[in-house]
């Protein structure tokens, strides 16, 4: 019986691994992308800037060539090189709006996609039910569900009124196979006791994630290769652990849905390489 529940324990402290790496690759992904973003409005607002230069400069080209054309009553005296500079200026003027609309078209291509699913999650997961939460941060959509919901307390087999609030889950996820969903498990900070099976809190946290994700597969029809298992124990709570409703609130899973937008990421990559070869 020993060698049964070692065995156990360490298939559960690989999987933790597993999913801790697999998380890490996420975030890093997610920062790298939020950089990106960060970068890429920089130089839109850079892109602004020159472009209402570049309109002062021809607006006042124009208006002294208009004065040159009103005193000498003759079209000739617009010299050569001021038409050359107009000329210039313009075609500049064109290249700048052309790089901000494709700026603004890659920018707006993101947030279409974080809009509409927002949409179509609070759609059907029910978003009335204030023991769920649909938000957006930094571009990423999270779905946090209360655990009162999913487990019942120290446990992480999942009740049967948690498989109505999953399946309307996995609904959205199989309407949508190019995403992928991490699924995070959080608990508060009292210390878990367990059964020898699992030592502490991350144990338990990352136990609910694979529970969750159990049910999505086998039986919600979810594909494994879109989920990622993840435990956070009680290192990012929402409210301070100082009560027992605020414990509750922090005990909690949540589905990060990361849509795989790598047209986006193209473009933009694309765009930058070729304005830094400039």
């Amino acid at each position: 019986m020993k060698k049964i529940v070692v065995a156990l324990s360490v298939l559960t402290l690989l999987a933790s691994c597993v999913s801790k790496k697999k998380y890490q690759e996420l975030e890093a992904r997610n920062k790298e992308t939020q950089d990106l973003l960060n970068t890429c409005t920089v130089k839109l607002n850079t892109c602004l800037e020159e472009k209402a230069g570049l309109a002062a400069s021809v607006a006042g080209l124009k208006e002294h060539n208009e004065t040159l054309i009103t005193t000498s009553k003759n079209l000739t005296m617009l010299t050569s090189k001021g038409a050359e500079n107009l000329e210039k200026s313009l075609e500049s003027l064109k290249e700048k709006d052309l790089k901000i609309t494709r700026l603004q078209d890659a920018l707006t291509r993101k947030d279409s996609v974080t809009i509409a699913l927002v949409s179509s999650l609070k759609s059907s997961v029910g978003i009335s039910d204030p023991d769920i939460e649909i938000n957006v941060e930094k571009g990423v959509v999270y779905i946090s569900i209360a655990d009162k919901l999913l487990f019942k307390s120290g446990s992480y087999e999942v009740t049967d009124r948690a498989k109505g609030v999953l399946a309307k889950v996995a609904k959205v996820v199989n309407d949508k196979p190019d995403f992928e969903c991490m699924v995070e498990g959080h608990t508060d900070n009292v210390p878990y006791i367990g059964n020898g099976i699992l030592i502490d809190n991350w144990d338990l946290s990352v136990k609910r994630s694979t529970s969750i994700i159990r049910v999505l597969t086998n039986q919600l029809g979810v594909k494994p290769e879109q989920l990622v298992a993840a435990g956070r124990s009680s290192y990012v709570p929402l409210v301070s652990n100082d009560s027992a409703e605020n414990r509750a609130r922090n005990r909690r899973t949540r589905i990060v849905v990361l849509p795989k937008i790598d047209q986006f990421y193209d473009m933009i990559e694309k765009e930058m390489k070729k304005q830094a070869g400039k």
